[in-house]
Parts: structure tokens; sequence; C-alpha cells
């Protein structure tokens, strides 16, 4: 069993998969980021990149948190956190929002998971018995997005494995996965089942299939994890 990580680790962990993300964003995308952790990667936008960054309750344009003091309590993403505008930053109801999503018009979601499996099923939004607010744009974004990539540490807080060969809990969608990126490896969603492409520094592929509860298949290209 594991062990509680210290918040210090904790940061260090997130960082390192919002960072890996920020590495998959190209010029000109339509993104939208999930709430928690995945609103981190506005913050590693690499410089001189177009990158439009989406909320489904009505903004197109979002920039990076803003500093303590700066901060605009009318200007908010999804989960309710202060957020900063970009130039030409563009403000809409929720329905036409969901419009974009639905239509297509998002090339990549960054969602976070309490449980994905091999065949790129996804669980995020509720577990049975615990109280929901409800499951916010997540299946629209999964169903819509030209990609999905998730979000999420590697296990558990008891160290049990989050990437199962079935997952256990309530779908948000089905085979709408195509990257899975956590504190420990870049993995991709196939036909053939998941392809561990990175191992974070100093970890092997044993370390990550150890935690991983379906086999995983080692790429003849492996390679570190950079930030």
């Amino acid at each position: 069993m594991g062990t509680i990580a210290k918040p210090g680790k904790d940061v260090e962990k997130r960082e390192r998969i919002v960072k890996r993300i920020a590495r998959e964003l190209r010029d000109g995308f339509y993104v939208n980021l999930g709430i928690g952790m995945p609103t981190l990667v506005a913050n590693y936008v690499p410089a001189g990149m177009d990158v439009i960054l989406q909320s489904e309750n009505g903004m197109l344009g979002i920039g990076p948190f803003p500093i303590e003091g700066e901060e605009d309590a009318d200007l908010i993403n999804a989960g309710k956190e202060t957020v900063s505008e970009m130039p030409g930053t563009a403000y809409f109801s929720s329905a036409d929002s969901f419009a974009m999503i639905r239509g297509g018009h998002v090339d990549l979601s960054v969602l976070g998971a309490m449980e994905v499996d091999e065949n790129g099923n996804l669980a995020n939004w509720m577990i049975p018995g615990k109280m929901v607010k409800g499951m916010g744009g997540a299946m629209d974004l999964v169903a819509g997005a030209r990609r999905v990539i998730v979000a999420m540490e590697h296990t558990t807080r008891e160290g049990q494995p989050k990437i199962l060969k079935k997952c256990t809990l309530p779908l948000t969608g089905v085979k709408v996965v195509n990257n899975i990126v956590t504190e420990m490896a870049f993995i991709s969603v196939t036909s053939g089942g998941l392809v561990l492409e990175e191992v974070a520094p100093g970890l092997t592929a044993d370390d990550v299939q150890r935690v991983t509860e379906p086999a995983l298949i080692v790429s003849p290209r492996l390679k570190t994890m950079e930030g």
C-alpha cells in the first residue's frame, strides 16, 4: 500500500503532468481544459504559440491564472476559478459554447479522471453514494473533441491503480481517450492496447507496469518524459 504524498510532492507531480501535456499543443488549436489539474496547462503554453483556450461557461481566449491582487471576480472558468483574458477574448452563452463543443470545433480536450481502462473508456464524473453537483460538460467534451487527453495521478492515494482493465465507476464516455498522462508515464490508447511511450526520469517500464492493471505494450521507441 502506498503512502499519502506530501503537498510539495503533489505539486511536483501535477507540474510534470501539465508540462508534458502542454507539449501536445499546436498553433491554431482550440483547447478545452477541464476542472482541476488540467486548468494548469494554461500556465505552460509554449511562448509564441497561438492556442485558444475555451471554457464551457462561455469564454474563448483564456489566459494564464492571474497573479494575486489582479483577479477579476467576473472572469471565471468552468471550475469557478478566476482567470485572465487574452487580446481578442470572446464571451458568449453556454448554449453557444456547447454548440461549439458538440459541433466538433474543439481540437483537444484535457480532462481529469478517476479511472481509465485499456479500451479508452473514461470514468470521471461520479462515485456512487457520494454527492454530485452534476456531470458538467465532460460527456459532451469527450464525445465532441477531436482528441482527448486524460491528466491524472497514476494511482489512488492508497496506491491502487487508476488505469484498469475495465472501469468500475459510471462511464463518462466509451472508447474516447487518446492519451493518458500521469506523473509516471505518457501512454497512448490504441486498438491493440495501451502503448507505453514515455516514462518519468528515474523510472523503468517495469515500475509503471507494477501500478497499472492491464498489460502495457512497451514502445520500441520508449523514451524519458520531458517537462
